[in-house]
């Protein structure tokens, strides 16, 4: 059958020390911080078996930025960072739900993104009891390190995540402190959809979330693993 419109080309994320990255589905993480949860007006769990289930949602893969630049986007006055740990996933997971322990199987490697927000439409979709997905699923809404293997990387949990605006650090946290790991996600994400290779997924964001304006410069570190950094550009003309 002959396309009636040019193919897209797929979305590429570049490899460290070579090659790139297909990306296929981008899945998010909501309050998988306690301190983040608690800033939002919701309610931390107490302990681990308290924690219910995870809260899902879902950029576009075009949402993806590699480049140093990101635009301010339109339809909002209140841009949010929200710095989070990226999974990059390189198998496809087996039928069924994925057990815990097989979870770390399908990951290929590690990359830090920023979790765009545009705070006052997720505001006002949320008390209106409607979806929120003109406040992270937008263009540009998801800029994203190269991808480091998972051997480079190792343990995760003694890692620390951060990020600093125009040189001052805005927020931090250790992964230890993520209610739900890499394998609890995996696990929690393969009950809902069928999870492959080329997957991202965005584990969540510790507290200090804050407004941008053009011309702020975000550098994003996984200690000195993984490093992002970008610049807020003026809005696109149209």
């Amino acid at each position: 059958m002959t396309d009636v419109i040019p193919a897209p080309a797929p979305v590429r994320v570049p490899v460290r020390d070579g090659g790139s990255f297909p990306v296929r589905r981008v899945y998010c993480v909501g309050r998988n911080f306690a301190d983040h949860a608690r800033e939002m007006g919701a309610q931390a769990p107490a302990s681990r078996a308290d924690r219910g289930r995870p809260v899902f949602f879902m950029k576009p893969a075009d949402a993806i930025a590699t480049r140093g630049e990101v635009h301010y986007p339109p339809g909002t006055a209140d841009l949010h960072h929200e710095v989070e740990l990226v999974v990059a996933l390189g198998r496809d997971a087996p039928p069924g739900v994925l057990a815990r322990d097989a979870a770390e199987d399908l990951v290929f490697g590690y990359a830090v993104g920023l979790d765009l927000t545009r705070r006052d439409l997720q505001s006002a979709a949320k008390q209106a009891g409607l979806p929120w997905d003109t406040g992270k699923a937008f263009d540009e809404s998801a800029p994203l390190s190269e991808i480091v293997p998972a051997a480079a990387i190792g343990p995760l949990a003694a890692r620390r995540l951060s990020l600093a605006v125009n040189g001052t650090e805005r927020q931090a946290a250790p992964l230890s402190d993520l209610i739900w790991d890499v394998p609890d996600i995996l696990h929690e994400l393969s009950r809902l959809y069928a999870l492959r290779a080329g997957d991202l997924v965005f584990m969540g964001t510790p507290a200090g979330v804050a407004a941008l304006v053009p011309g702020d410069a975000c550098e994003a570190r996984l200690d000195d693993a993984i490093e992002l950094r970008c610049r807020i550009a003026a809005p696109r003309v149209r």
